[in-house]
């Protein structure tokens, strides 16, 4: 497992123990339902074909988190100590048990290793135990067919500000973007407790980079949340929104597919933006439109008594001031893209289409790199988690003019001058003659 896979399992974890690693204290009852509702539930683990995790790996986790000082890397997973012994069943085996057992979820056991032999979908060398099998699929939660058993959805609401964050992007109208007339897409933030709205704006594309930039906006604005609870759009689904959040403590969650009503409070608010401000908006532009919004919400919506909460979202948000965590002084440096780099014999690195020049210590080493996407010529190093500092941009003039370290000339002569300004080099060792 390489560095980028251990850091994806890591992350995954951390989103896991997230509740038992934050600020807020839970008591002996709390905890236990936590637990038992973790390893109740269905993971999608990276890495892994695994779906459950046990309450004993959560506790080592959370050990192994605090332990290290709360650092992400507490949470990289270490080599197996049966790395290379044989196993019941190997994972494309397992996978295509899987996929068979959806096929036909009411086939008994035996006749599923039958029918597995007949498509050819496991090897025939493969020995297949009936009672392997059964508890395969047992773990993996297809030993029985549920059918469409009724699901257990209740009302909730965060006890405090900033505890949960919902996310979601709604499309908006067409308005004038660099002169051209163009849909927009709406990226915005509620706190589900005061129902206050961290940022919005609008962008001209749903992309991950619009997303991020309203989780900045909204991070700096409000401070920053325990939660951030989102759906799955391949914007919410990225590896580096993922770090980005777990780097800064916060427990990315995801709704589960083609179940919005988790995210029912987000969704009302866009009903209300739709009906109660893009109506009297009267612009033309995506910089108006902004404009007009960010007004909308300060004036009218933050000051406007909500419904289900008896309270403005303004004052509501403000009760509890002392829980909240403000954003750090280095949050832009937790937004940074990362990319993996080996340094040239010339002690080059290339990165988007630029040559820049790292130390002679590094050379040969794979470095991690840190940048911005729109400030890609600021490149920080790092090996094995250690900043070797800002990388800087070959300039070929000025590296002409500089004395290499290991210059054959300057270690084995030195300059004497001759007639005509110029310059010969004398051998310093050399033997006088007789």
């Amino acid at each position: 497992m390489n560095e980028e896979q251990k850091k994806q399992v890591a992350i995954f974890r951390f989103g896991v123990i997230s509740d038992f690693v934050t600020p807020v204290k839970l008591d002996r009852g709390e905890k236990e339902r936590l637990l038992r509702d973790k390893c109740a539930r269905h993971w999608r683990i990276p890495m892994s074909h695994r779906t459950r995790i046990s309450r004993t790996a959560i506790l080592s986790w959370v050990s192994s988190y605090l332990g290290g000082g709360r650092r992400l890397e507490a949470l990289y997973p270490k080599a197996r100590s049966d790395r290379n012994a044989t196993r019941a069943l190997d994972e494309e085996t397992s996978l295509a048990l899987v996929r068979l057992r959806r096929q036909i979820p009411k086939a008994t056991i035996r006749s599923l290793i039958a029918e597995a032999r007949d498509k050819s979908l496991v090897d025939k060398e493969v020995h297949l135990a009936e009672t392997t099998v059964w508890r395969f699929l047992k773990r993996e939660g297809l030993l029985h067919n549920s059918g469409d058993a009724p699901v257990d959805r209740r009302k909730y609401e965060a006890e405090l500000p900033n505890d949960t964050w919902q996310s979601d992007a709604m499309h908006g109208p067409q308005v004038l973007v660099k002169g051209k007339k163009r849909k927009v897409y709406l990226f915005a933030f509620l706190d589900d407790m005061s129902r206050l709205v961290p940022h919005a704006q609008f962008y001209p594309s749903e992309k991950l980079t619009s997303f991020l930039d309203a989780l900045r906006q909204a991070l700096l604005t409000r401070g920053l949340p325990r939660k951030l609870y989102v759906d799955n759009g391949s914007a919410f689904r990225s590896r580096h929104l993922a770090e980005i959040t777990a780097s800064l403590g916060i427990a990315l969650i995801h709704s589960r597919p083609y179940q919005p009503q988790g995210r029912g409070k987000i969704e009302r608010w866009f009903r209300t933006v739709r009906t109660g401000f893009l109506p009297g908006f009267r612009g033309e532009a995506i910089e108006e439109l902004n404009e007009a919004l960010d007004l909308w919400v300060r004036e009218q919506y933050h000051q406007r008594v909500h419904r289900g909460t008896g309270e403005t979202p303004l004052k509501r948000f403000a009760s509890h001031t002392e829980c909240l965590r403000p954003a750090p002084k280095d949050l832009e440096d937790h937004f940074r893209v990362s990319a993996r780099r080996r340094v040239a014999r010339d002690r080059t690195v290339s990165l988007g289409g630029r040559l820049f020049e790292a130390p002679v210590e590094l050379i040969g080493r794979q470095l991690t790199l840190l940048y911005h996407t729109h400030d890609p010529s600021r490149i920080e190093a790092f090996l094995e988690g250690q900043s070797h500092g800002m990388l800087r941009i070959v300039d070929l003039q000025v590296n002409c003019r500089v004395r290499r370290q290991q210059d054959h000339l300057s270690l084995h002569s030195e300059p004497r001058p001759i007639s005509g300004g110029k310059l010969s080099f004398t051998p310093r060792n050399r033997e006088k003659s007789s």
